[in-house]
């Protein structure tokens, strides 16, 4: 009888290790793995030995980075995407790519299946489960950890240790990592209790704000459309400038996240992120924004953000509103064009200046000295309509807006 073929999302982590011997073992099958580079670093290293030590059959390494910059990256950075206002969501946007990867991968091995490794209470689940949904309807789906008998990490650390597994947590030690180009997410272990404080050694690319340098550090970021395309009047790549951000946005200690957040299961979860490049060009654009939007497509795309951020995090990158909402971001996008300058000081990012050819400020609309050309007279008509609809609601309802405090002490005679 043929043994099945199964692709795995393979990161080479604790989780992904565990797996590509437990198949075997269950389900009889030959492994091959797949793993796209979004820009970690550590993850990569001896990654291939790794997986073909543990039994694979073949193994996939992709460099995937300039994708992920170009058509995921930039566009929820355009939207302005932040999970609950503050998390760029490095993880949960790299999902959707790397289901991507694994799907073409087990097409062109013809698998009679996937595997990843998420956790049966996470979000990360129904990222890539909805990501092959949309891309390979009739393509089987397998999710070891909401199958096997493991109940801890510890349980799955001593299992990697009977079978020779070779993986970097240890019980000392048990923190989940993702890490990719845009941040690292650090999770368990002692994170898992919101009134402690994470432990230096949790994070990989960032100092503490204390220990960072006592002068500040000077950013020029130019933009096109809303994308990055210089720092320092310097011409890159997407990933190239993302990279160098990264390294001098952390030196400076910016870019460190602790948030209690809403998974989509329902609970909440408190997650330690570093996303020293995103959190920084996050704060660029919107101040370029601020300078380049029309007031009410401004105040839109807000609400907008939300929504596309929802998406991302949801697993529903694939889904045709997310298309058709990229098509209006894309339109505002047309005139944020222009330089921001910025200083990063010990964890906290200060905007020092922002220039653009599609300014929509005016100094002599704005300014108070005599070179003021605002019509003042002009504003007496305009108050008196735009408090109109009040005026007539209240001379008809002379009690609908009043306090229900009760007067303290006695009026004076």
């Amino acid at each position: 009888m043929k043994k099945p073929r199964i692709a795995v999302a393979y990161s080479g982590g604790l989780d992904t290790s565990v797996i590509v011997k437990w198949l075997q073992e269950e389900y009889g099958a030959e492994v091959i793995t797949v793993t796209g580079n979004l820009g970690q670093k550590k993850e990569l290293t001896g990654l291939a030995e790794k997986a073909y030590k543990t039994g694979a059959k073949k193994v996939y390494l992709q460099d995937l980075k300039d994708e992920f910059v170009e058509e995921y990256l930039f566009p929820s950075l355009k939207a302005g995407a932040l999970y609950e206002h503050t998390y760029p969501m490095a993880t949960s946007i790299g999902r959707p790519l790397l289901a991507k990867a694994l799907v073409e991968v087990a097409q062109r091995e013809r698998c009679t299946a996937v595997a990843h490794g998420c956790t049966g209470k996470g979000n990360d689940q129904v990222r890539f489960e909805a990501a092959v949904a949309a891309l390979a309807p009739d393509l089987k789906v397998i999710a070891p950890l909401r199958e096997w008998s493991f109940r801890s990490r510890e349980e799955e650390i001593a299992y990697c240790e009977r079978h020779g597994i070779p993986v970097t947590a240890t019980k000392a030690s048990p923190y989940s990592i993702d890490e990719n180009l845009w941040g690292t997410s650090i999770e368990c272990g002692v994170l898992e209790d919101p009134m402690t404080e994470p432990p230096e050694d949790a994070y990989l690319r960032t100092v503490s704000p204390k220990n960072a340098p006592d002068k500040p550090a000077d950013v020029r970021i130019e933009f096109k459309r809303g994308v990055p395309v210089a720092l320092h009047g310097k011409s890159m790549k997407g990933a190239e400038l993302i990279d160098r951000l990264n390294t001098l946005a952390g030196e400076n200690g910016v870019g460190r996240l602790d948030l209690v957040e809403n998974r989509l299961v329902g609970i909440k979860s408190r997650e330690v992120y570093e996303a020293p490049a995103a959190v920084t060009l996050h704060f660029a654009h919107r101040e370029l924004e601020r300078l380049t939007l029309e007031k009410e497509v401004m105040h839109y795309k807000a609400k907008l953000a939300h929504d596309y951020a929802n998406l991302i995090y949801n697993g529903l990158w694939f889904s045709p509103l997310r298309v058709a909402l990229d098509a209006f971001v894309n339109e505002t996008q047309s005139v944020v064009n222009g330089v921001v300058n910025l200083k990063l000081y010990k964890g906290n990012i200060e905007l020092v200046g922002r220039r653009s050819p599609n300014s929509l400020y005016d100094t002599g609309l704005a300014t108070y000295t005599d070179g003021d050309r605002f019509d003042h007279k002009a504003s007496e008509g305009f108050v008196k309509i735009f408090s109109l609809p009040l005026k007539i609601y209240y001379r008809v309802n002379r009690n609908g807006f009043v306090t229900k405090k009760k007067l303290v002490g006695k009026a004076r005679k």
